[in-house]
């Protein structure tokens, strides 16, 4: 077994979708016999976007929209080259992004 630690960052718009990502790399990652710590929730980014109505006509009529981005890390120790091999191989859904770091 490699001593090599991998870092697992999700980055997903939507709560619940990047919550079913994190079980299934957990799930990939255990059959291989690796060590995991995680899913570990991050701090969620918080956008505010204030837009006027109607423009020219009413200043005082505005709308806001928000957009959070949910954050999870996964950390897996004690490795092996199957490990590796099977998180390169998995698909997840269109709305989360991942980022693997050795």
């Amino acid at each position: 077994m490699d001593n090599k630690a991998i870092k697992i960052n999700l980055k997903s718009y939507d709560a619940n979708l990047i919550d079913k990502s994190a079980a299934k790399i957990v799930e990939v990652a255990k059959k291989t016999g690796a060590e995991i710590y995680g899913p570990v929730p991050l701090p969620t980014k918080r956008e505010v976007f204030t837009v006027l109505r109607s423009v020219h006509v009413n200043k005082k009529s505005r709308e806001q929209f928000e957009l959070r981005t949910h954050k999870r890390l996964i950390g897996i120790t004690k490795t092996t080259p199957e490990t590796m091999d099977k998180l390169n191989r998995i698909t997840l859904p269109t709305g989360v992004s991942i980022k693997i770091k050795l």
